[in-house]
C-alpha cells in the first residue's frame, strides 16, 4: 500500500541524517501481520533470498527490458556508478553505521547499513542516484515493513526517466514486490 511521505519523514530513521539531499520518491507498506520486534533481520534475510531468485513474471520482465535498455543506452556504465560518477553515500556514514555488518549484495545494490530496524542499499547510474529504504515499524498487528526510495535525478534527463518511469513502478512493480514480500514474511512466519 502506497503512504505519504510523512509516514517515513515521521521516522527517526537514521537515513535522514545521511541523505538529506535525495528527494523521496516513494514509500511503500507490505503487511507482515504478528511480526515482532526481533523479526526484521530474518525478514530481510528471507527478501535476499528471495531477490536472488527473483526472475519471473512481469516485474522481472521489466526489469529485466530496463538492464538491457541500460546496457545498450549506456545508462549503467560502470564510470557512472557509485565511486565514479557520484561518491558512494558509505563515505557519508557515521562511524557506528560503517563498522555495522553488511551483506554481500550480487545485485545492483550496494548495501549502506543494517540496523535492527533499518536497512539501507545505494544504486546509481547516469539517470539518478537512489537509495532503497527498508525500516520495520510498529503497528496495531505488531510490525509491518516499509519501504522508501530515495533519489537524486541526474539533470534533466534524469528527472524525466523517473517521471516516464513512475507508472510502471506504481502499476506493475511495487504491486507484484508487495505480493512477493508479503508471501515472503507469510512463509518465514509460517517456519517460525
Amino acid at each position: 500500500m502506497r503512504l505519504p511521505e510523512s509516514a517515513h519523514t515521521g521516522q527517526p530513521w537514521r537515513i535522514h541524517e545521511i541523505a538529506p539531499d535525495f528527494d523521496v520518491e516513494d514509500i511503500w507498506e507490505f503487511r507482515t501481520p504478528g511480526g515482532g520486534p526481533d523479526d526484521f533481520p530474518a525478514l530481510l534475510a528471507a527478501l535476499r533470498a528471495e531477490r536472488a531468485s527473483e526472475s519471473t513474471g512481469v516485474s522481472g520482465l521489466l526489469f529485466k527490458i530496463r538492464w538491457k535498455l541500460g546496457a545498450l543506452l549506456g545508462w549503467d556504465r560502470d564510470d557512472a556508478g557509485t565511486g565514479t560518477r557520484v561518491p558512494s553515500l558509505r563515505e557519508r556514514l557515521p562511524a557506528d553505521l560503517r563498522d555495522t555488518d553488511i551483506p554481500a549484495e550480487d545485485g545492483p545494490l550496494s548495501a549502506l547499513y543494517v540496523l535492527d530496524n533499518e536497512y539501507a542499499a545505494e544504486i546509481a547510474n547516469s539517470t539518478m542516484h537512489g537509495i532503497m529504504h527498508l525500516g520495520w515499524v510498529p503497528d496495531i498487528t505488531g510490525y509491518h515493513l516499509q519501504m522508501a526510495v530515495l533519489v537524486k535525478p541526474n539533470g534533466r534527463f534524469g528527472r524525466l526517466y523517473m517521471a516516464v518511469i513512475k507508472p510502471f513502478r506504481y502499476g506493475i512493480v511495487y504491486p507484484a514486490m508487495t505480493r512477493s514480500w508479503e508471501r515472503t514474511w507469510n512463509n518465514l512466519a509460517v517456519t517460525r
